[in-house]
C-alpha cells in the first residue's frame, strides 16, 4: 500500500512486525488508540495481576490492519463525543 493518512509502514523500525502474519502492516497506530476502552473490536485478552485487571493487546493485530482505520476513527469519535468506554 501506499502511504497516506491511513497507512504507514516503517520497515526501518527495529521492532518491524511486531506481530507475525500480516502482508499490508499499518505502523500509523503503533501504540493502540482504542487501549483506554474496556470494549473495544479487537482481540484483546485481560490478566490479573495484584488483583487488578489489566488488558493485553499483545497477541491482537486489530489497528494494524489497513482496512480497519475507519472503523477506528468511528469508535474513537464515539467515545470521545459519549465519554463512553
Amino acid at each position: 500500500m501506499e502511504p497516506s493518512y491511513k497507512f504507514f509502514e516503517n520497515r526501518a523500525c527495529r521492532y518491524f512486525p511486531c506481530h507475525k502474519g500480516l502482508e499490508d502492516f499499518n505502523c500509523l497506530f503503533c501504540y493502540c488508540p482504542m487501549y483506554f476502552l474496556k470494549k473495544c473490536p479487537g482481540s484483546p485478552s485481560w490478566i490479573e495481576r495484584d488483583g487488578v485487571r489489566i488488558k493485553d493487546c499483545t497477541g491482537c493485530t486489530y489497528p494494524h490492519r489497513p482496512e480497519n482505520y475507519e472503523n477506528i476513527m468511528k469508535v474513537l469519535g464515539h467515545a470521545i463525543r459519549t465519554g463512553n468506554d
